[in-house]
């Protein structure tokens, strides 16, 4: 019997543990980067330390949350139809996008390369 080759997945590979990613490790660790800018704030004007980390835990949470979850396809919602799978991070660079140049490109089948029809 020879042996044979069997493809796996290995897209998944470069994770430090299951959840954590390295572009979810950015964005959690810029999250809690914009955190500790309101610690310091908060313990400069009012003294409210306690207050200023659990800043620094809610933001460091949307920053993993922006980089690592992905909006999932619920029939039910015909927004989520349009963007199922996708990134959350993804969805706003697009959107920041959007709003720099206020353009949507609609492409169909039908059309030539050339703009024809």
């Amino acid at each position: 019997m020879g042996t044979y080759y069997i493809p796996r997945n290995v897209k998944g590979e470069s994770r430090i543990l299951y959840i954590f990613s390295v572009k979810s490790l950015i964005t959690t660790l810029i999250g809690g980067a914009v955190g500790f800018l309101f610690y310091i704030i908060f313990a400069m004007i009012a003294g409210l330390q306690t207050l200023g980390w659990i800043m620094v835990g809610v933001f460091g949470v949307i920053g993993f949350v922006v980089g690592a979850v992905k909006i999932p396809t619920i029939a039910g919602l015909p927004v989520t139809k349009k963007i199922g799978g996708e990134s959350i991070d993804q969805i706003i660079l697009r959107y920041m996008k959007f709003k720099k140049t206020r353009k949507i490109y609609v492409y169909t089948k039908e059309e030539k390369k050339d703009g024809t029809n």
